[in-house]
């Protein structure tokens, strides 16, 4: 028999988590449809891919963009209760700190983040070389850099575990977990009709698609999204005691260089499943976008080049005094990008099925609120929440 529900988001990654969540805090009815994390050899694995499967993200409400700024401040201001209500930590508060060229072309980023900063009313430090080197003397920045260092709610979130709490909630609130694949979508008399991997048919009056870079798969909305997605590629570090204990006070950092293709961001010294503690680099020298959803998997199957990887390698010891590692490795990763480098949320050719994508590598910090506007959208028809001036809907090719 097939099982129905009023309301079905396929993806258990950090938007569709949190959209489940508020659905089901908000009515019944509620499906929340996505694979678990794959374990072992990701070469061997034949299914679909996420990328919190990690244990770092920047988590920061200062940003050059306004929207983004927002839509970041109001996640943050809900960790502490998701984390007391799910019983599930993700969160560690080490601060967050941009850098970037003082004057001349690069400016603008420093320049605009504190000008958001201020409209926000932001607690956050201003500064240059000289706070740059008493208050972070690991870091080796360019002479004549600025910075802006926001000191509280602001460090880094586990992506992974930001999930599973958002799943938490969700069950609790009462909606039902299937971890399963879905491959396909369509509206069928009057309803969404979702097929699963496993063989599954499931019925929903509405459906809401958020599967980040495999929103692009073949058959999972109406029409092809005009959205690319790029491969990225991360490094880690492994720390020794000693190191760790040195870089024990740095914050997320995020470096604009004078050369875009030298553009980083960095994650403190974390501690890992497997016990080590790491360093994590990531700012690819180029876009590489992928073609579609087989081209994402197999991307996450076969992984980094050794090209980028030397690159980012290069990069960290750059930016960090005398680092010392015990070992070096990379992953996968992929981002998202909409035309105006902004969130899709929104229906698409049917009223059954809406999609909510498009990160643009910046989400996992937003993802609570961004999942609350796209539990908004299926439950109300619309994105009713005014005071975001910026036009989400999705644009399809």
């Amino acid at each position: 028999m097939v099982r129905h529900f009023r309301f079905i988001v396929i993806g258990r990654g950090l938007m569709g988590s949190a959209a489940g969540k508020y659905l089901a805090e908000n009515t019944d009815g509620v499906a929340l449809v996505g694979p678990d994390e794959p374990q072992g050899d990701w070469a061997k694995h034949d299914g679909v891919f996420a990328s919190h499967y990690d244990e770092g993200r920047i988590t920061r409400s200062i940003d050059p963009d306004p929207l983004w700024a927002r839509l970041a401040g109001r996640s943050i201001a809900r960790y502490r209760d998701i984390e007391a209500r799910s019983g599930v930590s993700f969160y560690q508060e080490k601060g967050a700190l941009l850098t970037g060229p003082a004057h001349g072309e690069g400016a603008y980023y420093i320049e605009n983040a504190e000008a958001v900063a201020s409209k926000l009313g932001l607690d956050v430090a201003v500064g240059g070389d000289d706070m740059l080197a008493d208050r972070f003397p690991y870091f080796s920045l360019p002479e004549d850099t600025a910075a802006i260092f926001e000191p509280k709610a602001a460090g880094y979130i586990s992506p992974r575990n930001l999930v599973k709490a958002q799943n938490v909630l969700a069950q609790k609130a009462g909606a039902d977990i299937i971890p399963a694949v879905a491959v396909a979508v369509r509206e069928q008399a009057g309803r969404a009709v979702v097929d699963l991997a496993d063989g599954e048919t499931l019925t929903a009056d509405k459906v809401l698609v958020a599967t980040g870079g495999f929103s692009i798969m073949k058959g999972l909305l109406p029409q092809p999204l005009d959205m690319t997605v790029y491969a990225r590629t991360v490094v880690f570090f492994e720390l020794g005691e000693a190191e760790t204990e040195r870089l024990a006070g740095m914050p997320s950092m995020i470096n604009k260089a004078l050369e875009e293709h030298e553009n980083t961001y960095m994650l403190p010294p974390i501690r890992y499943p497997d016990g080590k503690t790491y360093l994590k680099i990531g700012g690819d020298p180029e876009d590489i976008p992928l073609a579609d959803g087989k081209a994402v998997a197999e991307w996450f199957r076969t992984g980094p080049s050794g090209a980028v990887v030397d690159h980012l390698v290069g990069r960290m010891r750059a930016l960090v005094r005398d680092l010392r590692a015990a070992s070096i490795f990379a992953k996968p990763c992929v981002t998202s990008f909409s035309a105006n480098g902004f969130p899709m949320i929104g229906w698409t050719a049917s009223p059954h099925i809406a999609v909510m994508t498009a990160g643009a590598g910046a989400s996992a910090k937003s993802s609570d609120e961004i999942g609350r506007l796209g539990a908004e959208l299926i439950r109300d028809g619309r994105i009713v929440s005014s005071e975001y001036d910026v036009d989400l809907s999705p644009v399809f090719r």
